[in-house]
C-alpha cells in the first residue's frame, strides 16, 4: 500500500498592500485538518484535481491527509500565522512517517514578514522530516516566483495551464506524474531558468496575446518524447523578493540535458516577448465610465486594475465610485460597486432597509491611492451573513454586507474581503437583478469569468492601487536588479 501525506499552504503575497494576513485569512476560505479534507475538498483546487487521480490509481493508496490553509491573496502573512501553519505541516508529516511520497498544493508567490520564499521554506522543512528518498511533488499557481530552495527541495513543480486558472486540472497533471514515479515508469528531473523581467497584469490572460503564444509554446513542447512538463511562470507583479522575477520549469524523463536545452529555449521566447507583455488598452477611470455608460446593450465589466482583491488588494479603493458619481453622462441601467467597509457595513445594518444615511466609504484600508467618499445613500438592503459553496473555489463566507443606493449606482458594502467580491453573489443575494445592470465593477485583472453570462464588453481601468499596473509608481527593495524594464540589460 502507497502511503501518501498531502497538504496544502497557499497564500499570494502583495508586497506593497497595507495588509497583513493572519488567521482569519485562511479561515475564511476554509481551514481543514485530517480527514475533514478529504471530506472538504473533493472538486476543489489543486488537491481536488489529486484526490480524482488517487480514485484512478490501480494500486492501494492511504492517504495522510494534513492540513488545507488556503488564504487566496493579501498583504505578507504574519509571522506568528506562518510559524504556526508550518509547524502544523511539519508536525502532521512527522506523525504520519514512514511515507512513499507527499504532494503539496502552494501557490508560489507567498511572503511573510521575515521570509521572502515562504514555499522554499516550506519545502525545505519537509525534505528535512522526508529524506532524500521520498518523492515531493507539488502543484503550483503560474504566478508563482520560482526560487533556488523549491527547486532543490521538489521532485516535481507543476504549474498552472491557463489563465483564469483550472486549479483541479493542475492538481490532476500532478498527481499524473507523481504516481508514474512511484510505479518507477518515469525518473522526473527538472531544468529552469529566471527570466530577469516582470510585467503588468494586463497581458496576463493566456487566451491571446504573447501570454498564449508562451503558453502554446510550452504545450507543444510537451508532445516531445521524454518531457513531462512545461511550466512557465511569469511572476505576479506585486511581489518585491530578492529572487523576484520571471521563471520557467521543465521536467524530463530521465534526461536533464533536454530539460535544460528546453528551459533556455522558453526563457528565450519569453525574453522576445518582453516589449509586447507592456502592451495595454487601460482607459483612465472617467474615460472608461464614460464609454461603459455609451455602450447601448449588454452588462459592461470596469476591471479596477489597482485594486484587485484577487492579486492581494484591501478592497476599499474609491477611484472608480467617484468616477461613477461624478460622470455627467446618463446611464441607462444600474451601476454595481463592491467595496470592502466593515464601519460602513455596520452602520447601514443599525440604519436598516429604507433609511437614508450619510456615510464615509471607502479608503479606511489603503488611504495612500485614493480618498473616502462623503455620501448620502438609501439602504436597499442587508444580509446578516451568508457562507455558500462556489464549487471549485470551495466554501466563502460573505459576512455582513449591505446594499446602498445613491441614484443609478449600487454599491455592495462587505466587511471583509471575500472571493465572492468579483462573483455575482454578491449582487444576487442582494436582490439584484444582473440584467438590470449597464456595468459591474470587478476588483480584479483578470478573473472575468463568473459574468461570462452577462457580459457585452470589458474595459480595463487604469486605476492606482496596491495592485495597478503602473509597477514605476512602486518603491521597490528587493527586487533583483537589473531586471527588465527598470534596467538596462544585455541579455
Amino acid at each position: 500500500m502507497l502511503r501518501i501525506a498531502i497538504a496544502e499552504l497557499a497564500q499570494e503575497t502583495d508586497s506593497f498592500s497595507p495588509l497583513i494576513a493572519d488567521q482569519r485569512d485562511f479561515e475564511a476560505y476554509g481551514l481543514y485538518y485530517g480527514e475533514e479534507l478529504l471530506k472538504r475538498m473533493r472538486g476543489v483546487g489543486p488537491l481536488g484535481g489529486f484526490l480524482e487521480m488517487v480514485d484512478e490509481q490501480p494500486d492501494r493508496v492511504q492517504l495522510l491527509p494534513i492540513l488545507r490553509a488556503w488564504g487566496s491573496a493579501g498583504g505578507r502573512i504574519h509571522d506568528e500565522t506562518f510559524a504556526k501553519l508550518r509547524r502544523e505541516l511539519i508536525e502532521g508529516l512527522q506523525r504520519s512517517l514512514p511515507l512513499d511520497a507527499v504532494f503539496l498544493s502552494l501557490h508560489g508567490a507567498a511572503s511573510s514578514q521575515t521570509e521572502d520564499d515562504v514555499e522554499g521554506a516550506i519545502l525545505e522543512s519537509v525534505r528535512g522530516i522526508v529524506g532524500d528518498r521520498v518523492p515531493i511533488v507539488v502543484a503550483v499557481d503560474h504566478h508563482a516566483n520560482i526560487t533556488h530552495r523549491m527547486i532543490a527541495n521538489a521532485n516535481a513543480l507543476i504549474g498552472h495551464e491557463t489563465q483564469p486558472h483550472d486549479p483541479p486540472a493542475t492538481g490532476r497533471k500532478a498527481g499524473r506524474v507523481l504516481f508514474r514515479t512511484l510505479r518507477s515508469e518515469i525518473a522526473p528531473c527538472i531544468g529552469w531558468r529566471k527570466i530577469p523581467m516582470i510585467t503588468p497584469q494586463d497581458q496576463f490572460l493566456t487566451s491571446a496575446g504573447p501570454m498564449k503564444t508562451w503558453f502554446d509554446a510550452a504545450r507543444q513542447f510537451e508532445c516531445l518524447p521524454r518531457v513531462l512538463d512545461v511550466s512557465p511562470y511569469p511572476m505576479q507583479p506585486w511581489l518585491d523578493v530578492a529572487e523576484g522575477g520571471w521563471s520557467v520549469v521543465v521536467h524530463t524523463d530521465g534526461d536533464p540535458q533536454l530539460a535544460e536545452k528546453l528551459a533556455e529555449q522558453m526563457a528565450d521566447l519569453a525574453w522576445s516577448l518582453r516589449e509586447d507583455y507592456w502592451a495595454s488598452d487601460r482607459l483612465a477611470p472617467s474615460a472608461a465610465v464614460r464609454n461603459a455608460r455609451s455602450a447601448d446593450r449588454g452588462l459592461i465589466l470596469l476591471s479596477d486594475t489597482g485594486d484587485s482583491v484577487y492579486g492581494g488588494a484591501p478592497g476599499d479603493s474609491t477611484i472608480l465610485l467617484k468616477a461613477l458619481l461624478e460622470s455627467n453622462a446618463e446611464p441607462r441601467g444600474l451601476e454595481l460597486v463592491p467595496l470592502v467597509d466593515a464601519d460602513a457595513v455596520r452602520i447601514a445594518l443599525q440604519a436598516g432597509v429604507g433609511s437614508s444615511i450619510p456615510l464615509s466609504l471607502g479608503a479606511k484600508l489603503d488611504s495612500q491611492f485614493s480618498s473616502p467618499v462623503a455620501v448620502n445613500a438609501r439602504v436597499d438592503a442587508v444580509s446578516r451573513g451568508l457562507t455558500i459553496d462556489l464549487f471549485d473555489r470551495g466554501i466563502c463566507d460573505l459576512g455582513e454586507t449591505a446594499l446602498l443606493r445613491i441614484g443609478s449606482v449600487r454599491i455592495a458594502l462587505l466587511n471583509h474581503r471575500s472571493f465572492a467580491i468579483n462573483h455575482p453573489i454578491l449582487y444576487t443575494h442582494l436582490g439584484i437583478d444582473l440584467a438590470d445592470a449597464q456595468s459591474v465593477v470587478l476588483k480584479t485583472a483578470s478573473n472575468f469569468q463568473f459574468f461570462s453570462r452577462w457580459r457585452q464588453g470589458l474595459i480595463r481601468v487604469d486605476s492606482a492601487g496596491t495592485t495597478q499596473s503602473n509597477l514605476a509608481a512602486f518603491t521597490w527593495q528587493r527586487l533583483p536588479r537589473p531586471i527588465y524594464p527598470f534596467d538596462p540589460i544585455d541579455r
